[in-house]
C-alpha cells in the first residue's frame, strides 16, 4: 500500500512530550504546482471568457475607441459635456479623472457597438436560406450573397477561439404542429397500405386539434426559456434513463488510417497517441482549437467539446450522470487484465512522446498476475445500468476499490493495450471485419464503457477507439480522430526503428498499479460478464470496402453522395427484406445552439416508387433516371429541413414527454414513439479540420468507424465516403435474428450500388445516341 501512504502530505500528533508535524516536501511540492496550474488556468479561461463576451470585435478596439474619445474630448468643445456628466460621479475633476472619464465613456460606447454587432450577427444567422440553394453559379441568389458578404466582414475582424460563436448562435425552432404532421404522415406513407395509413391519418388528426395544442404550448414555454428545447431531454430520457447495456446498443467505434502503418511498435504508437490527444485536450482548455465553420461561414456549435476528456458516465438505479472533471494529470491504462494509473504531466509540463512510450512499455513488461476479479472488472460498465448502480453502491463506495475507481472516473480518458493484432488485409475482407468487431466489443470487459471513450492499441501498433455516447455526437469524436490521424502523418515522430523520436530529458513517473479487494463482487461482475459475452456472441458485423467507384461518379450523376448512398440502401433493403421500413440517418443540429442530432427519414414516397421501377422490367431508362433524381432531391431536401430544425422525430419525441409529465395519454404519440427503426443509418463526417488533405497525405484515409443495430431484427449502417473512389460500409445486426445478415445485406449493398452505376451509364449511351 506504499501508494496510499505517499498521497498523505502531512501528519499531525500530540503525545505525552507535545505535539509533533510530519510532511512529505515532495509531496507538498506537487499540491504547490497542482494549484499554480489550476489558477493558471482560470485566469486563461477569465481571458477567454473575456474575448469570447466581446468577440467578434479584437480587444484591441477598446483602445481605438479610447483614442478616439480623448481626441474628441480635446479637440470638441461640445462633446465634453458628455466627459463631464460622468465627471460629475467622479471623486475629482483633475487630468487623471479626466482620463478615467473618458475610459468610461469608450467603454461604454465599445460595448453599445459591440452588443450591436453581435446581435446583428445572430439575426444574419438565423437566415437559412443559402441550405437550400446551390453553392455556386447563378442559382445562388442575391439575397444569399449579401448575406454571405455581411457574414464574412463581421466575423473576419478577429480569429474566433473555439466557443467564440456561442453567443451568437441561434436558439432552435420549434416547428407548428401542422407542418410536423403533414412531414410525418407523409413519411410513413410508403411503409403502410391504404387502411393503415388512413386509420393514422385519423390518428393524428385528432392528436393535432386535441392534446397537441396544450402539449405545444407548454413545448414553446420550454422553447423560449431553455438554450435548446430537444437536448437535455434527449440526452436524459435516450441516453441516461437507458437500463439497457451500453456495449453494443449504445456506444461506437472508429478505426485507424488503414493505409497507413506508422510503426509496429504498441508501445511507440500508443505513446504517440496518448501525447496527440492530450495536445488536442490542450487546443479545447485553451480554446484555441478552431471552431468548425460550414463552407467557411457558418459556425457549429461547440458546446460538445468540453466532454470529450475527464469525463464519465456514472451509474444510478433510475437514470446515469455524466460527470466532467475540470483536470486530470493522468490516464488509465489496462493490459493483461490489469489497470495502471499513468501520470502524464511532470515538471509542470505534459511527458513528451518518448518518455510516455517508456512508461508504456514498462507496462507491457509487467508480468504481475490481475487480482481476482480484476480482469473482467469493467464488465460491469457494459451490462445492465441498474445492476451496475447498485454494485457501484455496494462495493465500491470506500476503500481501495473506491480509491482505484476514482483513478478510472477522473482519467483523462482509459488506454487498452491488446494483446492480438488489428490487421486490414485488402484481398482478406474478415480482417477488418474482426479489426471493427474488436473495436466494438472487445472480449465484453477489456474496455471501460463508461467513459467518455477508451483509445484501443493493438499489438501490431495499430489503434482505433470505443467511445460512450451520451456526453456528444460522433462527429465530435470524428474530428478529434481526425486531427490525430493527419498530425501524426504530418509530424512523422517516429525513428526508422519505429520508436518515437527523441530522448528522455527526465525520468518519467512510473506507472501505478490500481488496487483491488473484489472477492465479494465476483459473483455480480460473473452476472455482467455473462450478459456481455452474450451481446459480443450475437453482434454480426461485415465491413466492406467498396472501391468500384466513389464520390467523383456520385457526383456527375449530379446528386448529393450522401442522397446516392441512401437511395442505394433502400434498394438493398428492399431486396434483402422483401419489403420497405423505417429508416433512420442521422443528421446534426449544430447550427444552433447545444444543438445535436435530428432525423431524416430517406424511405419516402419517392425512393420507394424508384426502387420498385428498378424491379419493374417495364420501366424504361429515362424514368428511372428521372426517379432517382426525384428521390435524391426530396432526400436532399429532408436533410436540409433537419439541419434547419424542421424535423420530424426530435419535436414529436418532445411532445411525447410533455404529455408524460401532465399525465396524459396520446396513443398517436404512443404508436409513433414505438415504431422501430430496422434500418439504422449514419454517415462518419470527415474533412472537418482545415488540415484535412487527402492530395498532401493520401494515405490518411480512415475507414470510418460503426454501431449496433437499434432494432434486433434491423441493420446498422454507417459508412465514410472515404475518397473519390473508396466508400467504407459498416454493417452490423444480430446472429440471433432469422431476417438479417450482415454479409448478405453487404453482396445487397454492393449490387445496387452497381446496379445505380450501371443505370447512369446506360443511360448516358442513350442520350448521346439520341444527340448524334
Amino acid at each position: 500500500m506504499a501508494e496510499a501512504h505517499s498521497a498523505v502530505a502531512f501528519s499531525f500528533s500530540i503525545t505525552h512530550e507535545g505535539w509533533d508535524v510530519n510532511f512529505d516536501r515532495e509531496v507538498l511540492h506537487l499540491v504547490w504546482a497542482s494549484g499554480i496550474r489550476s489558477w493558471k488556468k482560470r485566469l486563461a479561461r477569465f481571458k477567454n471568457n473575456v474575448r469570447n463576451g466581446v468577440f467578434p470585435a479584437p480587444l484591441q478596439s477598446l483602445w481605438a475607441m479610447m483614442g478616439i474619445v480623448l481626441a474628441l474630448r480635446y479637440a470638441n468643445n461640445s462633446f465634453i459635456k458628455y466627459t463631464d456628466i460622468i465627471l460629475q460621479w467622479l471623486p475629482g475633476t483633475s487630468y487623471i479623472w479626466q482620463i478615467v472619464s473618458c475610459f468610461i465613456l469608450s467603454l461604454t460606447f465599445w460595448l453599445i457597438l459591440i452588443y450591436i454587432v453581435r446581435y446583428t450577427f445572430k439575426l444574419m444567422l438565423m437566415y437559412k436560406g443559402w441550405m437550400y440553394e446551390s453553392r455556386g453559379g447563378h442559382k445562388v441568389s442575391l439575397q444569399t450573397k449579401l448575406w454571405g458578404l455581411g457574414i464574412k466582414l463581421l466575423s473576419s475582424k478577429s480569429k474566433p477561439l473555439l466557443y467564440s460563436y456561442q453567443g451568437s448562435l441561434p436558439k432552435l425552432p420549434l416547428p407548428p404542429v401542422n407542418e410536423t404532421m403533414k412531414r410525418y404522415l407523409k413519411s410513413v406513407r410508403p411503409l403502410m397500405n391504404d387502411s393503415e395509413f388512413e386509420s393514422m391519418i385519423k390518428l393524428a388528426c385528432e392528436f393535432e386539434k386535441g392534446i397537441a395544442v396544450k402539449l405545444q404550448r407548454y413545448l414553446w414555454l420550454k422553447s423560449w426559456w431553455s438554450s435548446n428545447y430537444v437536448s437535455d431531454w434527449w440526452e436524459e430520457y435516450v441516453y441516461l434513463r437507458s437500463r439497457t447495456p451500453l456495449i453494443v446498443n449504445s456506444n461506437f467505434y472508429g478505426t485507424d488510417a488503414i493505409m497507413l502503418h506508422s510503426t509496429p511498435i504498441q508501445a511507440a504508437r500508443a505513446a504517440m497517441i496518448i501525447w496527440q490527444c492530450l495536445q488536442y485536450r490542450r487546443l479545447i482548455e485553451r480554446q484555441e482549437l478552431e471552431p468548425i465553420r460550414v463552407q467557411g461561414l457558418v459556425p457549429l456549435c461547440s458546446w460538445q467539446y468540453e466532454r470529450i476528456f475527464n469525463t464519465t458516465r456514472v451509474p444510478g438505479a433510475v437514470s446515469d450522470k455524466i460527470v466532467h472533471y475540470n483536470d486530470s494529470r493522468h490516464i488509465v491504462v489496462y493490459h493483461a487484465g490489469r489497470y495502471f494509473k499513468v501520470i502524464i504531466y511532470s515538471q509542470n509540463r505534459i511527458l513528451h512522446p518518448c518518455e510516455i512510450e517508456e512508461q508504456i512499455q514498462s507496462i507491457l513488461d509487467n508480468t504481475e498476475k490481475p487480482y481476482t476479479g480484476e480482469e473482467k472488472v469493467a464488465a460491469l460498465t457494459a451490462a445492465d445500468r441498474t445492476h451496475w448502480a447498485n454494485t457501484r453502491t455496494q462495493y465500491f463506495f470506500k476503500g481501495i476499490n473506491r480509491q482505484s475507481l476514482d483513478a478510472i472516473e477522473k482519467a483523462a480518458f482509459v488506454v487498452t493495450l491488446d494483446e492480438v493484432p488489428y490487421e486490414y488485409d485488402p484481398e482478406n475482407s474478415k480482417k477488418l471485419d474482426e479489426f471493427g468487431r474488436i473495436l466494438m466489443t472487445g472480449k465484453g470487459y477489456d474496455r471501460w464503457f463508461d467513459k467518455s471513450f477508451t483509445l484501443c492499441i493493438g499489438s501490431n501498433g495499430r489503434v482505433g477507439f470505443n467511445a460512450e455516447h451520451s456526453w456528444a455526437d460522433a462527429a465530435v469524436m470524428s474530428h478529434l480522430w481526425e486531427f490525430i490521424i493527419f498530425d501524426e502523418a504530418e509530424k512523422s515522430g517516429y525513428q526508422e526503428n519505429g520508436h518515437t523520436k527523441g530522448s528522455p530529458e527526465l525520468e518519467p513517473p512510473k506507472p501505478i498499479r490500481l488496487q483491488w479487494n473484489l472477492d465479494p463482487v465476483l459473483e455480480a461482475i460473473e452476472k455482467s460478464y455473462q450478459v456481455s459475452l452474450a451481446l459480443v456472441n450475437d453482434i454480426d458485423l461485415r465491413i466492406l470496402a467498396f472501391n468500384d467507384y466513389g464520390k467523383g461518379f456520385m457526383k456527375t450523376a449530379k446528386v448529393s453522395p450522401d442522397a446516392f448512398i441512401q437511395m442505394a440502401l433502400q434498394l438493398a433493403y428492399y431486396r434483402d427484406a422483401g419489403k420497405f421500413s423505417l429508416t433512420y440517418e442521422a443528421s446534426m443540429t449544430r447550427l444552433y445552439r447545444e444543438g445535436r442530432t435530428e432525423t431524416v427519414r430517406p424511405c419516402t414516397l419517392e425512393s420507394s416508387t424508384w426502387v420498385k421501377s428498378m424491379l419493374d422490367p417495364n420501366v424504361d431508362i429515362n424514368k428511372r433516371i428521372n426517379l432517382l433524381r426525384q428521390a435524391c432531391a426530396t432526400h436532399q431536401r429532408g436533410y436540409q429541413d433537419a439541419m434547419c430544425g424542421k424535423g420530424i422525430d426530435r419535436h414529436l419525441f418532445c411532445l411525447y414527454v410533455v404529455s408524460k409529465y401532465l399525465e396524459v395519454e396520446s396513443p398517436f404519440l404512443n404508436k409513433v414513439l414505438s415504431e422501430p427503426w430496422r434500418l439504422s443509418t449514419s454517415q462518419t463526417p470527415h474533412g472537418q479540420t482545415t488540415q484535412f488533405d487527402l492530395r498532401k497525405f493520401p494515405n490518411c484515409i480512415s475507414a470510418g468507424g460503426g454501431f449496433g443495430p437499434v432494432a434486433n431484427d434491423g441493420y446498422g449502417v454507417s459508412y465514410i465516403i472515404a475518397g473519390e473512389n473508396l466508400v467504407f460500409f459498416h454493417i452490423s445486426s444480430k446472429k440471433s435474428s432469422p431476417h438479417t445478415d450482415s454479409n448478405r445485406f453487404a453482396i445487397r449493398i454492393k449490387e445496387a450500388l452497381n446496379d445505380m452505376k450501371s443505370l447512369h451509364d446506360d443511360w448516358n449511351r442513350s442520350t448521346k445516341n439520341m444527340s448524334s
